[in-house]
């Protein structure tokens, strides 16, 4: 009989695994064809996927290129090599910038880490990128020194101008002072009163370029100091009138342009006009040759190349000249009203003219080429303004927007300025199809089998002599909770909502209204409710993991030692407690940093799914799935790995002499009740720290084996503390035993009242109960088999 049950069990597990294999088999082909009829397995295109080199980027089918690379795929070099002059050394430098030496002042001296020199790559006239000669700066002069020598009316501004640049070449090192004080400095280089050089005001030019690669943060720190507001008007004022005293010429740096023009002769007798663009390059950056002037032009005339156009209109004589000037960025621009998240282009463009400022008789058309990533976002809305000197903010005042060419965004004003264009996106967020069909089967026998635990757990409490195992049906509930929420609130009911791409065409230029932040979304309170709910559960039942471990190590290792005083009671408060202080300081300290952002619950949620946000960059110090998920569940995943290594090797494989049963019987035996312990204590979770690996092919193998062995977790609980029980199994043979009665009774009526047909499928399904009853006989275990469980203990409740 034994060997006859042996069989059997070898037999079971043998076609388990059979049929478990052919499922995942079955799925992943399932999957595949899905794929393919749905077009996302497609042969590769005629565009690689690496079609932009060089660290290039393809945004809307073209590469973006860096300052160093240029071309259709970032192929041809826009740089000077690395290069030594005087036995001071430099490194690689983009076309049009200045790079700081390596070598820094010492540290004895007033300005201690700045560069010693800077050398600019330049263009030959061949076209050809090299190096110009090297500016050596004073390691004895500082920002300070600088500011206090402009205010003198013997000032070297040559000197100053070239001092300022040099220590402003190395942007990383830049603090918030030392912009403010640059920008005095500069702003005085370009004042008319000053008695400054055409050829300083140029090397100021580079200055305030270079001020414009400091980060963002650093500039907003300098916005806020006192006085930073006149620092900053001073020098847009400052530069308005330098533009107009170039002579028809330009200075365009990598940040900013400058550029002059003349009104011809032919438009001194009436009105005139004047068309101003700027051409798109490779890169982000501004280069010599992308500013382009037309005299007597009747219209705005933008083509594919074009990034933004203005075109002034006159409506009297007597104005001679105008000036543009281009800013590659909104830094010296810091709005109190309105917030930028994104680091789409952003350009200001600013126009001046000759003629009294008291008397406006100039108007602007400006046209602007929006560039964003359109796979990502989606242009929502935008609001023509102009930078408002005396509120120090932006305003739409006699600005408005208008009906412009294909792919461009149009404004009309009735005044020459400062202007920009304050664009709105919504984020095009590929939400993901609904659940995995593996993911659904796997929660649904979880929920059931977790269901049918926790009722024998509570009603068969006294045949099985003992108390509720308290601990084993609070991870159940736990649990079962969780996977109800995830099976039916995981997704964000944003999906739903009808949404349609961002056509600038279609985008509303009746009203011009001012815009409060460049990024909007779809709030979703529920979606946030869910998220903090499957958060708290799914911490609630690690921690139920961990206890169950605390609670098996005082059942099996410290067998002579009784449990602590109210044990129940204090596990039930670090079980359902703990899990609660996490998840509420989290949710705290994101709304305390991020509360006066409409959009704070992106910050703890994601918007695809109603689950904590994964940051982006990998920012990770500030992710409350790293402070509040990954980290908890990992300390109780190693505590349980060790109390379950301890348990495997001192009490289920060490060998008892006591033991009456086969050696095949004692190893299975063994093996079964390591993986109940396994599961209990939720080490198969260990599986998500291989989803991590950066291989695509090894991390869907470990999200197949992952999904398996976690959705189906519930079911496993089911089978190895609940349908392995002897009470069970004997409930089962009852009922099943009282089903055969009755069918057997059924049988004999049939027999006299029923045709033969009837009486044939009565009598094969009794004998199908009849089956039944003897493969649950067949799985009842023997006496020996539970003593291994607990060989060190009488305890029953061991299996918890």
């Amino acid at each position: 009989m034994a060997s006859c049950h042996a069989c059997n069990l070898r037999v079971s597990v043998a076609v388990a695994c059979g049929l478990l294999t052919a499922v995942v088999v079955g799925l992943s082909i399932w999957r595949t064809v899905i794929k393919i009829q749905a077009g996302t397995l497609v042969p590769p295109s005629s565009t690689p996927t690496e079609f932009c080199r060089n660290g290039g980027t393809l945004e809307n089918g073209k590469c973006v290129c860096t300052e160093e690379w240029k071309g259709r795929r970032c192929t041809i070099a826009n740089f000077c090599e690395n290069s030594t002059y005087m036995g001071l050394n430099f490194s690689r430098i983009a076309v049009g910038r200045y790079g700081p030496s390596l070598q820094t002042c010492g540290k004895d001296t007033l300005n201690a880490g700045s560069p010693m020199a800077t050398r600019q790559c330049g263009l030959s006239e061949y076209g050809e990128a090299e190096l110009q000669n090297v500016t050596l700066g004073n390691c004895n002069q500082n920002l300070e020194t600088l500011e206090k020598q402009v205010d003198s009316v013997t000032a070297d501004f040559d000197d100053i101008s070239t001092e300022a640049q040099v220590l402003t070449s190395n942007t990383d090192i830049l603090t918030a002072e030392n912009i403010t004080i640059a920008t005095r400095v500069v702003g005085q280089i370009f004042n008319t009163s000053r008695n400054t050089s055409p050829e300083a005001k140029k090397v100021a030019v580079t200055t305030v370029s270079q001020l414009l690669d400091v980060r963002e943060d650093v500039f907003q720190r300098a916005a806020t100091a006192d006085g930073a507001d006149d620092t900053f008007t001073t020098l847009i004022e400052q530069m308005e009138t330098y533009s107009l005293s170039l002579g028809n010429k330009s200075v365009v740096e990598p940040n900013l342009a400058i550029q002059s023009a003349n009104f011809s002769s032919e438009g001194t007798g009436g009105p005139a006009s004047i068309r101003f663009s700027v051409q798109k390059g490779t890169s982000d950056s501004l280069v010599s040759g992308s500013t382009l002037i037309h005299t007597n032009v009747d219209s705005l005339d933008p083509d594919e190349q074009t990034e933004l156009q203005i075109l002034l209109n006159t409506t009297k004589s007597g104005i001679k000249a105008c000036g543009f000037v281009v800013y590659q960025n909104n830094k010296f621009f810091q709005s109190k009203t309105f917030t930028t998240k994104s680091n789409f282009s952003q350009k200001i463009i600013s126009s001046k003219t000759d003629e009294n400022e008291q008397v406006q008789s100039v108007s602007a058309e400006m046209v602007f080429s929006p560039k964003y990533n359109q796979e990502e976002f989606q242009l929502h809305s935008y609001a023509c303004v102009y930078w408002n000197f005396s509120t120090m903010d932006w305003d739409t005042y006699g600005c408005q927007k208008d009906k412009g060419p294909d792919g461009f965004l149009k404004c009309r004003c009735n005044h020459t300025t400062n202007f920009a264009v304050l664009m709105t996106f919504t984020r095009d967020y590929q939400y993901p199809e609904s659940l995995d069909v593996l993911s659904n089967t796997g929660c649904a026998l979880s929920i059931t089998g977790l269901v049918l635990t926790i009722i024998f757990q509570i009603v068969t409490r006294k045949l099985r002599k003992t108390s509720v195992t308290w601990v084993l049906v609070s991870l159940c509930t736990s649990m079962l909770i969780f996977n109800l929420l995830f099976l039916f609130g995981i997704e964000n009911s944003n999906k739903n909502l009808k949404k349609s791409r961002g056509d600038i065409n279609n985008i509303d230029i009746v009203t011009n209204e001012m815009l409060t932040e460049d990024t909007i979304g779809n709030q979703n309170p529920t979606c946030t409710a869910m998220a903090a709910l499957l958060h708290y559960f799914l911490l609630v039942t690690f921690t139920w993991n961990g206890l169950s471990a605390v609670q098996l190590y005082f059942l099996l290792i410290r067998t002579m030692k009784p449990f602590p005083r109210h044990f129940i009671f204090f596990v039930s408060l670090i079980g359902w407690g703990v899990p609660a202080i996490i998840v509420g300081i989290t949710v705290g300290v994101v709304y305390a940093q991020n509360g006066s952002d409409s959009q704070w619950e992106l910050n703890y949620r994601q918007e695809e799914i109603c689950w904590l946000a994964i940051p982006e960059s990998n920012d990770f110090i500030r992710s409350p799935s790293l402070w509040s998920f990954f980290i908890p569940i990992t300390i109780i995943l190693i505590g349980n790995v060790a109390v379950f290594i301890v348990i495997t090797v001192k009490v289920l494989w060490k060998n008892n002499q006591n033991l009456t049963s086969t050696k095949k019987f004692s190893s299975l035996k063994k093996v079964v009740s390591t993986l109940s312990i396994a599961v209990v204590f939720g080490i198969t979770w260990i599986l998500a720290y291989f989803m991590l690996i950066n291989d695509d092919d090894i991390r869907v193998v470990f999200s197949y084996i992952f999904c398996i062995f976690n959705t189906t977790q519930g079911l496993q609980i089911f089978i190895l503390y609940t349908l392995r029980t002897k009470i069970f199994q004997n409930k089962a043979s009852e009922v099943l035993t009282s089903l055969s009665s009755y069918t057997g009774r059924v049988k004999s009526l049939s027999l006299m009242a029923a045709p033969r047909r009837l009486h044939v499928r009565i009598y094969n399904l009794v004998w199908s109960f009849q089956a039944v009853h003897e493969h649950f006989r067949l799985l009842e275990p023997s006496l020996s088999e539970e003593d291994v469980t607990l060989s060190q203990s009488d305890k029953e409740n061991a299996s918890i």
